[in-house]
């Protein structure tokens, strides 16, 4: 029997769960080459938890090809991007960076509280691989909810957010009270669907706890979740995305030839950065 032949009502069962791999405060819940074929467009999340004063953060590094969302949870994160834009992001704000043809970024963490949240990839459709890259960056007053559901992305529940993402996207944030139930519906055609606990624990029936991935069958079917604990997590539901996902080192493309002219670009703004003294080409 098929996920999307499933008896009406029958709960969607998890087919894939993990706790990722922790790398100092980075734990890295999901990549192109592991769980990301899975979910696509969602391609690759990682969970931050830094103590203030870790020194955690990324330098310069490129991106093209995906959109890169960061929502801060507790503390703030500071940012800049080759295209002029920089600023701060503090808890329950929004980063968004669509890369397309090719960005350079940086972030440090902020605060003298610990930083926590993730950070999302999404792969583009073809169209927008290679386009101009979009930033927008949001504060916590700016991100609608619906229930107990903050709509990062997409639209749900009557609120839908501003952030630009492609059509077919839902992103939320979750926040339970212990024997609370919600019930998701996902949008029409979204037929992949996952979550990311990052506090207490939801039954979906099957119990998912903090720090852990879980991603759903595909499917139509709505999930309900039930907290068995205070609990928060973040939801993700999409059409599938229907290429192969063509990676580089820090690039997600739609064939091989758009991930031959992304990393062309990302090499471009390179020259400009090591000629302005911020980074050193090999």
């Amino acid at each position: 029997m098929t996920a999307l032949a499933r008896p009406a009502g029958a709960p969607r069962p998890i087919v894939f769960r993990t706790r990722g791999r922790r790398h100092g405060p980075i734990t890295r819940l999901m990549s192109p080459g592991d769980a990301g074929h899975l979910v696509k467009p969602f391609v690759f999340l990682d969970w931050f938890d830094a103590e203030p004063g870790a020194g955690a953060g990324f330098g310069w590094h490129p991106h093209s090809g995906i959109a890169t969302l960061t929502l801060v949870m507790e503390g703030g994160v500071g940012y800049e991007e080759t295209t002029g834009v920089k600023g701060e992001v503090r808890a329950g704000g929004i980063e968004w960076m669509r890369a397309s043809g090719g960005v350079w970024h940086t972030s440090s963490l902020s605060g003298e509280t610990p930083t926590r949240g993730y950070q999302l990839w999404l792969a583009m459709p073809a169209a927008l691989e290679l386009g101009a890259p979009e930033s927008r960056y949001l504060s916590a007053d700016e991100v609608p909810a619906a229930g107990p559901a903050r709509v990062v992305l997409g639209r749900y529940g009557g609120a839908a957010s501003v952030v630009p993402a492609p059509a077919g996207i839902t992103y939320l944030a979750v926040t339970l009270k212990a024997g609370e139930t919600w019930r998701f519906e996902p949008p029409a055609g979204q037929h992949v669907a996952w979550i990311a606990v990052h506090k207490g624990q939801v039954a979906v029936p099957e119990r998912v706890s903090a720090g852990e991935m879980a991603i759903f069958a595909e499917g139509a079917g709505a999930i309900v979740f039930e907290a068995a604990a205070d609990a928060a997590f973040i939801l993700g539901a999409a059409a599938k995305h229907p290429h192969d996902l063509v990676t580089g080192s820090y690039s997600v493309h739609t064939s091989r030839d758009a991930l031959i002219a992304g990393e062309a670009g990302i090499r471009r703004i390179a020259m400009e950065l090591q000629a302005r003294g911020l980074i050193a080409l090999r």
